[in-house]
């Protein structure tokens, strides 16, 4: 990897992805870079090869790697993006790094609603734009206005919602473009009154300790929810609920949270998903697509 300039951030090779995921499976990459901030993370792209494999990685929910792990480059940008700034009384700028939860707090702390829900998303804001990520009625594009990305030449873009397709935790860039990274975006809120944003949050998330396996090895959702009906329903009626394969096991809380017991590998939990998938058509005809997206090699 030739390059003109100093890496300011960190280069590691060989590293268990298991630590870097919410599932705590995954075999090790060729290299995890941690980028110091954004113009770094930009002379970092630039210098790789066209053709090197990458694989962005926030908090690691939503994501499953295979035991195999990833050959290619891993962008660790969880902390490295994550300001957050007050454009006006009601915009606010977000680095991508930044993890939902924080983002709730943030809005929370300024007197803005309309975002509540990220506190139930277990994710940075990098992926909870690159899936519309959702919870409690809310989602993500609902309310952007700006996003930037960056591209395999480490150049910035400024786009709009209107660049893209957005669909139910589905977003993809128009006409074909060159694969661009997400690394800000700007979000459009309204003002609350007294502490109308802090008290919702407060039941959201008490809601989401009694209906969600709180604590637990998962990396959220594992499946869409079908139009008109529960993704967590179907696999209940399907007499799912604890069943294991390995140390990968339905949650007897959520049926549509799978958990590592401590002990899974990602082929258990692969294989788990794949069970379930095939239970609930052969008993429900419904075909559930997956939410977690799942990377490397076996």
């Amino acid at each position: 990897m030739e390059k003109d300039y100093q890496l300011r951030g960190k280069l590691r090779n060989n590293i268990p992805l298991s630590g870097y995921t919410t599932w705590r499976v995954g075999g090790p990459a060729d290299r995890i870079y941690q980028p110091a901030d954004l113009q770094d993370l930009a002379n970092f792209i630039a210098g790789l090869p066209v053709t090197e494999p990458l694989l962005w990685i926030g908090l690691g929910s939503n994501l499953l790697i295979r035991d195999g792990g990833f050959r290619g480059t891993v962008i660790a940008f969880y902390g490295a993006l994550a300001e957050s700034e007050l454009l006006s009384a009601t915009r606010v700028q977000i680095g991508t790094g930044l993890s939902c939860a924080r983002l709730a707090r943030f809005l929370s702390r300024h007197k803005l609603t309309g975002g509540e829900f990220f506190s139930g998303i277990p994710g940075t804001i990098g992926g909870a734009l690159a899936t519309n990520a959702g919870a409690f009625g809310g989602q993500t594009w609902e309310l952007v206005t700006e996003v930037t990305t960056m591209d395999r030449q480490g150049q910035l873009h400024q786009r709009t919602p209107a660049d893209y397709q957005i669909s139910y935790r589905e977003i993809r860039l128009k006409n074909n473009c060159p694969e661009e990274w997400f690394v800000a975006a700007c979000l459009q809120f309204q003002p609350a009154t007294d502490d109308f944003g802090t008290e919702r949050i407060r039941v959201l998330l008490n809601q989401r300790a009694q209906t969600q396996p709180i604590g637990k090895a998962s990396a959220g959702s594992t499946f869409r929810n079908p139009p008109g009906d529960y993704a967590g329903r179907l696999i209940e009626a399907s007499g799912l609920k604890g069943f294991c394969i390995g140390g990968a096991c339905v949650s007897e809380i959520h049926a549509n949270f799978i958990i590592n017991t401590g002990n899974a590998q990602a082929a258990d939990i692969e294989n788990l998903i794949q069970h379930i998938h095939e239970r609930v058509i052969k008993l429900h005809g419904v075909q559930l697509i997956p939410e977690v997206h799942i990377v490397g090699v076996g």
